[in-house]
């Protein structure tokens, strides 16, 4: 008996783990400065500054961030070539390429719907004005 309640707690010990690392991949990938990156590399290579054009509200600082924290998932590759100035360029990696489709479907469902989005924020927010209930966007 002791046997059996040491297999179901390791299993459910596994189970924790994977969700947790499952959550953990998850908030970055649904990050929006993550899924405008992803978006924008799909084409091709880029450079930072050419990153920062393509999304114009992100912060130098967000994009160093984000753009580090992609790469440490594997999901971006980072290739310096010495020459002076030295050139960054960044690209999705085979992994990144891999998310490329269902994460640009996403921003396509998102642009696609925006206005429906916002006709039902609007409502929701009307049959609900106090502040306390109205939710920020």
């Amino acid at each position: 008996m002791k046997a059996a309640n040491s297999d179901v707690s390791s299993s459910l010990q596994q189970t924790a783990e994977k969700c947790a690392i499952t959550k953990d991949v998850l908030r970055r990938i649904g990050d929006k400065w993550s899924v405008l990156i992803i978006m924008a590399l799909s084409e091709g290579s880029l450079r930072f500054s050419e990153l920062a054009r393509q999304i114009p509200d992100i912060s130098q600082r967000m994009l160093t961030l984000t753009l580090r924290a992609l790469e440490r998932d594997g999901l971006v590759v980072r290739t310096v070539t010495p020459i002076v100035p030295a050139r960054v360029d960044y690209a999705l990696s085979a992994l990144g390429q891999s998310l490329q489709e269902p994460v640009v479907a996403l921003g396509r469902w998102a642009f696609t719907h925006q206005d429906e989005v916002k006709m039902a924020r609007e409502a929701f927010d009307a049959l609900r004005p106090d502040t306390e209930t109205a939710i920020e966007t």
